[in-house]
């Protein structure tokens, strides 16, 4: 019998089968010892294939099909390993904040930049522009960020959760497709996923006034059908993470998941240019020119200097 994961629990997963009955199931440990190298051999979004269910016996997740793609990230705890954060994607929707709290440049370009490694169109959704509209500069430095993505060719959204502003916008975004929606603790996911979905009814927490950092609200990982939309408009919610650690990028091949970089990176004298230090490079000259944002640059260099042992970096 063939279905979808709809939820983790973490002790078991609920998938919808083709019949559309849900259905709790658990997976053999020998499963987890199939060369998958991760601390999630399943995750939302997944098509798996689960055992009949005559007689009443727990059903289990015996193999799960081949994925069209998903997003990776490495284990926080183990680094030797990698957590799934959900597959079988139409696009990603990355909700970040400019404020209270702040999502860093280098959090938001180590995502994208992981997007387009596993080939997941992505979106910015930029949370909390209601905290900014009696402040100039500030309403200029989201001015500036959407600018600098847009000018990329990332589509930006800027929404308030709070006031519901853009929310309508957002929903066309998500029209007809399986997002998931993804960003750091704190930036206001739930909220806007209860926006769009008030039945969801997902918790949501206030931030810490010391630390200005979000709480975890959502524990696992779930897939809601969206109501009012086009058939087939799915969100999946995730648990917010404090950092992202990029897996199995290849030195030579890192520019090419930062558009502009590979972009102006055909140009350099040397095929297998690093950007770096190598004469002729197209892409440094682009920096030069102020083609190329210092902050990408910054990222891009970031995870080309990734330590194999310490890809997890909690200051991004």
């Amino acid at each position: 019998m063939k279905g979808t994961v709809i939820k983790n629990t973490g002790s078991s997963y609920i998938v919808r089968t083709t019949d559309g009955t849900d259905r709790s199931c658990k997976i053999k440990g020998n499963f987890r010892l199939k060369g998958i190298r991760t601390t999630n051999p399943v995750a939302v979004g997944d098509i798996v294939n689960v055992t009949d269910t005559a007689g009443g016996d727990t059903p289990y997740i015996i193999s799960v099909e081949p994925r069209r793609n998903y997003i990776i990230r490495r284990s926080s705890n183990l680094s030797k390993q990698a957590h799934i954060i959900a597959a079988n994607l139409d696009q990603v929707c990355l909700v970040v904040t400019l404020f209270h709290p702040t999502t860093s440049t280098t959090f938001i370009d180590r995502f994208l930049a992981t997007a387009e490694a596993y080939r997941v169109p992505a979106v910015i959704v930029i949370n909390k522009i209601d905290l900014l509209e009696n402040d100039p500069e500030a309403m200029e430095y989201l001015s500036a960020v959407k600018y600098l993505y847009e000018s990329i060719g990332y589509k930006v959204c800027c929404v308030s959760a709070k006031k519901g502003d853009g929310i309508d916008s957002l929903k066309n975004v998500i029209d007809g497709k399986t997002t998931l929606f993804s960003g750091n603790s704190g930036v206001g996911k739930s909220t806007i996923i209860n926006r769009i979905i008030p039945e969801a009814q997902l918790a949501t927490a206030e931030i810490s006034a010391i630390h200005d950092t979000g709480m975890h609200t959502t524990t696992f990982s779930e897939m809601f059908a969206v109501p009012g939309l086009s058939e087939g408009t799915y969100i999946i919610d995730t648990p917010g993470v404090k950092g992202f650690g990029t897996l199995e990028f290849e030195r030579s091949e890192v520019g090419h998941y930062f558009p502009e970089i590979f972009r102006y990176g055909t140009g350099c004298r040397y095929s297998n240019c690093t950007h770096t230090h190598e004469p002729g490079c197209a892409v440094k000259k682009a920096l030069e020119d102020n083609l190329i944002a210092q902050s990408r640059y910054s990222s891009y260099l970031s995870i080309l200097n990734d330590d194999e042992n310490d890809k997890y970096r909690k200051g991004y």
